[in-house]
């Protein structure tokens, strides 16, 4: 069966770009008669807003988005994550490198602006404290087939070097959690915007070394505001109230030829979504 899922960070309540994430990985589950879950990402709790997480489960609500099963909520799933950090510990090493460190001896950036990291601790740490655990990537290159985008590759040592997987202060980075909690989900297809499109080789990596399904991948593009900055909290993108007028907008975004969820689910063609990373909301 197919399994979707949609997994805000409660640093806000819902905005328009998060709203058609969300209303694309629903209408793609919903048309094949499949299950739809809900997960909050709240690890990173110095970034979470108090009630943002309830307010997202209101606009959902309002606007007809319902799911399956029970919210699964990232804090209470810790323990999932350190089998995980050991089932990769022959993977992994300690970095000492400070950001100055990292941005100094940097060999780029990568296509998400992170800078890429030399793998400058793979040889020990030398004295320096125990900052993150980085996994090694390797130079063979990844590919996979985006339902939107098309074909994607990477080659994760030149392209993005050895990522995190856990942080010095304890949290456990998006990409391995994301990582654990879809192959526990058993979800079978992700979709979600465009920005993250290129975080995709890097867990498809993790799935490889924690010998755990790849689903299949649809990115949709990222909503960006009239400066063309993706809509966040940072950006001041305003929340949804959970109205037709929003839905509406929502669906003409992502290309579909309907004016209401029942009619969405039975006309939902992936095919019409614009082939682009980013787009501003029709006018």
């Amino acid at each position: 069966m197919v399994t979707g899922r949609f997994a805000p960070s409660p640093t806000g309540p819902l905005h328009m770009g998060s709203l058609v994430a969300a209303l694309a990985s629903w209408l793609d589950a919903r048309a094949s008669g499949g299950r739809w879950l809900l997960r909050i990402e709240d690890l990173d709790r110095a970034r979470c807003v108090p009630g943002a997480a309830e307010e997202i489960l209101r606009a959902l609500e309002r606007l007809g988005l319902t799911w399956d099963g029970d919210i699964a909520w990232q804090s209470r799933r810790v323990s999932l994550y350190e089998a995980a950090l050991e089932k990769l510990r022959a993977n992994t090493y300690w970095c000492g490198c400070s950001r100055r460190e990292i941005a100094d001896s940097s060999l780029g950036l990568a296509a998400d602006g992170a800078q890429i990291y030399p793998a400058t601790c793979r040889v020990g740490l030398d004295g320096k404290p125990r900052r993150a655990l980085r996994v090694r990537t390797g130079s063979e290159e990844v590919r996979f087939e985006d339902r939107v985008q098309g074909p994607q590759s990477q080659v994760l040592e030149r392209d993005v070097g050895d990522f995190v997987v856990y942080r010095g202060d304890g949290i456990v980075p998006y990409q391995l959690a994301v990582v654990v909690d879809d192959a526990a989900q058993r979800i079978t297809d992700v979709v979600r915007g465009a920005d993250l499109l290129d975080s995709t080789a890097r867990q498809i990596h993790l799935q490889n070394l924690l010998g755990v399904p790849t689903p299949r991948y649809l990115h949709v593009p990222a909503v960006v505001n009239a400066a063309g900055e993706k809509l966040s909290k940072q950006t001041g993108a305003a929340p949804v109230s959970g109205t037709a007028k929003e839905l509406r907008a929502a669906l003409a975004f992502l290309g579909q030829p309907a004016t209401t969820l029942d009619e969405a689910v039975q006309a939902w063609n992936p095919a019409l979504i614009p082939r682009r990373r980013a787009a501003a909301l029709p006018r």
